[in-house]
């Protein structure tokens, strides 16, 4: 791979953080501090590959209200150029994040990102100087965003871009069936999933034993386990195990966005996958150890 730049596809959302330091109370009251700022699976990753110094073009859909435009300006400001269309009489995306210091829980509103539109995907990768697509599985995973989906990893493979596909999460991936996610995936170059993704995708077992699984469909797997490190897996039986940074956890939201940008950002500068995890990991661990799912002041 050649030093070029990155087109991530996926979702630009609104973030209500709600960062709580207990259980939630159900039924009545729980302490927390909520702040509203800019998510998203792929525009954080696209965020966290410009803090790593790539070039990087986000391509998403938001609606034509005030969200909108404040989502676009904090990324273009962070260095992303967003190829990203407003949609008329659509509202932004939002989600709910419900964030403690071990785990969160996200309620969503997908908004304007299921109008996610294939020609938009396509016409970007042709105007990006790009030598990489990276895919957020969130469109993969609805009905009317899976076209886009689908047309971005044909666009790059047409163009010989090398592809990576987020497996986004597991609950929508128990609802598509691990049989559809990984036909629409097939012939990646790289499969990232947590724990929780990889149980959906390749039955229970061994972190190393999943993502070996894994690449009977992707060329690479790589499986994340938080504090417990991650593991590579290539199509040829290597396999290569990463550990995570130890560092005080303040909030996890985001942490597995900026391990993929850290990852991606050293593989596509020509690292192999031993140093890629570890440029993960240093991510992953600047991400965990602030609030909030972009890099600071982004």
């Amino acid at each position: 791979m050649t030093d070029g730049g990155v087109v991530v596809v996926g979702d630009l959302v609104t973030d209500v953080l709600v960062a709580h330091d207990g259980p939630i109370q159900i039924g009545s009251d729980t302490a927390a501090a909520i702040t509203v700022r800019g998510g998203g699976q792929a525009a954080n990753t696209a965020a966290w590959l410009a803090r790593a110094g790539r070039r990087v073009t986000l391509v998403a859909a938001v609606g034509d209200d005030p969200a909108g435009r404040e989502r676009v300006a904090e990324l273009s400001a962070a260095g992303v150029h967003c190829a990203v269309r407003a949609h008329a009489g659509a509202v932004t995306g939002s989600v709910v994040v419900l964030a403690g210091p071990e785990e969160r829980t996200m309620v969503t509103d997908r908004g304007a990102s299921l109008l996610l539109d294939p020609a938009d995907v396509v016409a970007a990768l042709r105007r990006a100087d790009a030598t990489h697509l990276h895919l957020s599985g969130y469109p993969l995973l609805h009905e009317g965003s899976r076209p886009a989906g689908l047309a971005a990893l044909a666009a790059a493979s047409e163009r010989g871009l090398t592809t990576s596909v987020d497996a986004a999460s597991a609950a929508p991936l128990r609802s598509v069936g691990a049989t559809a996610f990984l036909a629409w995936v097939r012939g990646a170059d790289l499969l990232l999933c947590n724990a929780d993704e990889a149980a959906v995708l390749a039955g229970p077992g061994e972190a190393a034993e999943q993502a070996g699984r894994l690449t009977a469909h992707v060329r690479n797997a790589v499986v994340k386990r938080g504090a417990a490190g991650s593991v590579w897996a290539g199509s040829d039986g290597r396999r290569w195990h990463g550990t995570a940074s130890r560092v005080p956890v303040k909030d996890p939201t985001g942490a597995g966005d900026a391990f993929a940008a850290g990852l991606l950002a050293a593989w596509c500068s020509g690292l192999g996958p031993e140093e890629a995890l570890a440029a993960g990991a240093a991510l992953g661990a600047e991400a965990v150890a602030q609030i909030g799912a972009r890099p600071r002041g982004n």
